[in-house]
C-alpha cells in the first residue's frame, strides 16, 4: 500500500493519522505540489484532478479523496461506527468538513502558511472571508463538542480524524482557537488516542 501525499497537507495528514491509529504499514511517497509534481502525467493517471492524497492499494487500484480513503480504511474497525444512524452521523461530519470547514479553515492556512507568496489586496480579502466562514464552521463544532466528547457522541471515529486535521492548525491560518473551549478540550482528547501522531511526524 502506498500513500502519495504532500507532507504539510491536512488532507494527507488525516490519512496518516488513521493509518497510525490502525497500526497499518505503508510506503510513503511525498509529492511536492508547489513544484508541480501533482500535475505530472504519471500522477494525473492516479488522480486526474491532480490533488493529494492518493492511496494506491497492493493490487494496483487507486483511491483519491481523503475522506473516501478514511472510509475505506476504517471499515470493520472501531473508527467506523456500528449503528446505521451513527454511520450517517459520521458521514454528515465528513461532508461538513469538505464543504464548510476545510475550504475555509484549511484555505486560510494554505494562503498564509504554505503558499507564502506576496498577497494582493484581493487575496487578503479572500483570506479574511475564509477566516470569517472558518469561525462559523468552528462554532458549529463547538456547539456539538460542548455536549459530547466526540463528534459522534461517545465514539472517536473518522469524523474526529477528519475535522481534527485542519482544526488544530487553525491558528496557522490566522484563526485563533481561544474562543472555542470545547474544541480545545476535544483536541486534547484526540491527542490522547492510541497511535496518535503529529502532522510533522516522519511517516
Amino acid at each position: 500500500m502506498r500513500l502519495y501525499d504532500y507532507p504539510l497537507s491536512g488532507n494527507g495528514y488525516k490519512v496518516r493519522l488513521l493509518l497510525s491509529h490502525l497500526g497499518r504499514s505503508y510506503e510513503y511517497v511525498p509529492v511536492d505540489i508547489l513544484a508541480g509534481e501533482a500535475r505530472t502525467e504519471s500522477f494525473l493517471q492516479k488522480n486526474p484532478l491532480g490533488k493529494v492524497p492518493v492511496l494506491e492499494l497492493d493490487d494496483g487500484r487507486v483511491l483519491p479523496e481523503s475522506n473516501a480513503i478514511l472510509f475505506w480504511l476504517a471499515r470493520d474497525t472501531p473508527y467506523w461506527p456500528e449503528r446505521p444512524f451513527d454511520q450517517a452521523h459520521a458521514m454528515q461530519w465528513l461532508f461538513f468538513e469538505q464543504r464548510s470547514h476545510m475550504p475555509n479553515v484549511g484555505g486560510a492556512r494554505y494562503w498564509l502558511t504554505i503558499q507564502k507568496s506576496q498577497l494582493t489586496p484581493s487575496d487578503r480579502e479572500q483570506v479574511r472571508q475564509k477566516q470569517k466562514k472558518g469561525r462559523v464552521a468552528l462554532g458549529v463544532m463547538e456547539q456539538r463538542l460542548a455536549r459530547n466528547p466526540f463528534l459522534v457522541g461517545e465514539i472517536y471515529s473518522i469524523a474526529d480524524v477528519a475535522l481534527y486535521a485542519y482544526t488544530h492548525l487553525a491558528h496557522e491560518g490566522g484563526i485563533e482557537l481561544s474562543p472555542f473551549g470545547a474544541i480545545r478540550e476535544w483536541i486534547k482528547r484526540v491527542q490522547a488516542q492510541p497511535g496518535y501522531v503529529s502532522i510533522d511526524a516522519q511517516p
